[in-house]
């Protein structure tokens, strides 16, 4: 049985490893070599192996036969893919939890979006990204969101979603001027504490589908 130790290491050796192909330590595509990263995080083989195949569970990396563990590539049609799996069952999600949320999820969700809503979206730096603050605020009022499902399978699988779509996200580093994501969020906060799940539901569709438009442009320019 692995020690208390042992199982810390690994637990801040993943956190590491996801933080740095989300903020472009590793670029996109590129192959992550054991030696290196032994290395770069003071881990072991078995630890940093542990720490890729959980990542590779959530999407952010991919495993090669006989070649090893690589960042995910990005491409226009993996985006499509992902967008409209990741509807589909947050839609779904979402419809459960306000079937089946009580007074602490509506609690929960109103508690979320007031931090999302108080938190500066974007850096001071030239050009403008988006803080790691609002991505932290943003990952946990979607959850929120999806809390009450009470579906434990549901929730996993959303979790893997956004996750790989946060990868996109953050490498796309796109500003739609004019875009009111402050007042997407609301809507779809209200729509749900209104327990109008199929307005709830087109919200959400709408707010996902507008970001994967605007990944896409990016990603379609660079391409070019």
């Amino acid at each position: 049985m692995a020690s208390t130790k042992q199982r810390a290491n690994t637990e801040a050796v993943y956190a590491q490893v996801r933080a740095d192909v989300l903020g472009g330590v590793h670029q996109p595509g590129e192959r992550l070599k054991f030696s290196a990263l032994c290395e770069r995080y003071g881990a072991s083989v078995s630890v940093v192996r542990e720490a890729l195949s959980r990542l590779a569970e959530q999407g952010l990396v991919v495993s090669e036969p006989r070649i090893g563990f690589a960042v995910r590539a990005m491409t226009v049609d993996d985006l499509r893919d992902l967008t409209m799996t990741r509807i589909e069952v947050e839609t779904l999600a979402l419809r459960k939890a306000i079937e089946r949320g009580d007074v602490d999820w509506e609690s929960q969700i109103v508690a979320a979006h007031h931090r999302l809503e108080r938190t500066g979206m974007f850096t001071d730096d030239a050009p403008p990204r988006v803080s790691d603050d609002w991505e932290s605020a943003h990952s946990a009022f979607h959850g929120a969101l999806l809390s009450g499902c009470a579906s434990h399978w549901l929730l996993g699988i959303a979790t893997t979603l956004r996750d790989a779509a946060e990868f996109y996200r953050r490498w796309s580093q796109i500003v739609e001027p004019g875009r009111d994501a402050a007042g997407e969020h609301r809507r779809i906060l209200d729509a749900a504490l209104a327990r109008d799940a199929d307005l709830a539901a087109e919200r959400l569709r709408e707010h996902y589908q507008r970001t994967a438009d605007i990944v896409e442009r990016g990603l379609t320019e660079r391409d070019a």
